[in-house]
């Protein structure tokens, strides 16, 4: 998989993620707990940088 697909499908998943989450007023709880996509996303990002340079 190129590095500009995994992007683009990183960036829908995280629009649908906010959208969800804005959607069921869920933004008190996201807040409380938003640390575990970022760190989610820190990792996984870590891992591409590796992976496709």
């Amino acid at each position: 998989m190129k590095k500009v697909t995994f992007d683009i499908i990183v960036i829908i998943f995280i629009a649908v993620l906010l959208t969800a989450i804005y959607y069921y007023n869920l933004s008190e709880t996201f807040v409380k707990f938003g640390i575990i996509p970022l760190l989610f996303f820190y990792y996984l990002g870590s891992y591409v940088g590796k992976r496709f340079n």
